[in-house]
């Protein structure tokens, strides 16, 4: 009874691995949709947008009025309090005017509702803090922009891997057959007595070499595939398969230029900005505030209600002549950070086109090797041709063969790496260029 138990909980388990294995096929344009949709950077870029955003909505308290509402209850013996108690509540009479009742009153309850508005007028420096997050807020997006750009880069590296580590499977999987029908011909002929042991040896060495190579090659399947999947937020983390092969990309004949309008160059400007209109609003503290206020309260002996009303408005000039030398320092400072921002623009901008200059020094460098791959395959290819029809006709050594074959193999490898590494590179130039 254990036993047949046992061998149903293998079929189990073995139906489980291959459904977790199941290949999956997937297009370019499905990975980008997928990516843009579920992607966590993105996600998180996009969170600090709203922050940003949030912030910048906070700064309308400098054009808006605040307006608040409180009701408060209170009871009273102190004199001061009650009597103004009473004089709120329109309730006071002469009689309450007597000496005994002024220095000795008695309880007294004072319900009050209170609606309190103050409005700025004129308050510079506050303007120009709500310009410093507008910058900010722009800088935000604009950062968010460049992410977007380099996960679309970060999609094309990944979906090539993904290609690259299928078309790695698919010359081994050819090497291994070319080499398991060597093995035959070498097991034929060592049977005739036309090859030595260690010949054959020799065959059986590569034919496991191969197969460890497509072991590794399998693997890199796997990995490239659960990277895709964690660009996509994909749980499952299926076995991937690209729907197209892994070809050269046309090269456009476009002078490729570090643009000033890049969205992160962009940024950068954008965040020195903020950081010059701090330095304004430090300096614009200096100067007085203008703000109008206002209050409606109503009062009354009993919860929620109001016998009584009045209102009150008027405006404050306010001038801090000194703080200490705080807003000195204050103003010292943001100074220092918006020099300190610029030099940083600067700095970005050259890193930048060394970059840019780098990346395109290496497509060349891409190309070129991409034309000597290419023929290195064909002569390799026409070699191990050459050598197969001659060790069939028992004119050619095992060890020949063999080193054609590997060589045959690694050309091919090789070829499509730097399909890769050209196609990479590419990208790589247009995404520093846009």
């Amino acid at each position: 009874m254990m036993k047949y138990i046992f061998l149903i909980l293998v079929f189990l388990g073995g139906s489980f691995f291959a459904e977790a294995q199941e290949t999956l096929l997937i297009t370019k344009a499905e990975v980008i949709a997928k990516v843009n949709e579920n992607n966590n950077t993105l996600k998180m870029a996009e969170q600090d947008v709203l922050a940003a955003l949030g912030d910048y909505r906070q700064t309308n308290a400098t054009l808006l009025p605040s307006i608040g509402v409180s009701h408060t209850g209170i009871a009273t013996t102190n004199p001061l309090m009650a009597f103004g108690s009473k004089l709120n509540q329109s309730i006071l009479t002469s009689g309450d005017f007597a000496p005994d009742l002024l220095n000795n009153p008695s309880q007294i309850e004072d319900f009050a509702t209170r609606i309190e508005v103050q409005q700025p007028l004129v308050n510079f420096d506050g303007i120009y803090q709500r310009k410093a997050a507008k910058s900010k807020y722009n800088a935000t997006k604009l950062q968010s922009e460049r992410t977007q750009e380099y996960m679309s880069l970060e999609i094309e590296k990944a979906y090539m891997q993904l290609q690259l580590a299928y078309k790695t499977v698919e010359v081994l999987e050819k090497a291994k057959e070319a080499a398991v029908e060597n093995k035959r011909i070498a097991d034929n002929s060592f049977k005739q007595g036309y090859l030595q042991k260690s010949d054959v040896l020799a065959v059986e060495v590569r034919v496991g070499e191969i197969q460890n190579q497509l072991q590794y090659a399998k693997s890199n399947i796997q990995n490239a595939s659960n990277y895709l999947s964690v660009l996509m937020d994909d749980k499952t983390y299926a076995i991937l398969q690209p729907t197209d092969s892994l070809t050269v990309t046309i090269s456009d004949a476009a002078v490729h230029q570090l643009s000033e309008n890049r969205a992160d160059i962009l940024a950068m400007s954008s965040a020195s900005n903020a950081y010059g209109q701090m330095h304004k609003a430090d300096k614009m503290s200096f100067l007085p505030r203008l703000n109008a206020f206002g209050t409606y309260e109503l009062h009354d002996d009993e919860i929620f209600q109001g016998a009584s009303n009045g209102y009150l408005f008027g405006a404050e000039l306010k001038w801090n002549i000194l703080e200490g030398g705080k807003r000195y320092g204050k103003a010292q400072k943001s100074k220092a950070e918006y020099e300190k921002s610029k030099i940083e623009l600067e700095q970005y901008t050259a890193e930048s086109q060394v970059e840019l200059n780098r990346a395109k020094r290496s497509l060349q460098d891409a190309k070129n090797n991409l034309e000597l791959t290419a023929l290195a395959l064909e002569q390799s290819k026409e070699s191990l041709r050459i050598r197969t029809n001659r060790f069939q006709q028992g004119l050619e050594k095992t060890t020949d063969v063999l080193m054609a074959e590997t060589q045959y193999a690694q050309k091919q490898l090789e070829y499509y790496s730097t399909i890769f590494q050209h196609n990479y590179a590419m990208a790589y130039v247009q995404f520093l260029t846009k």
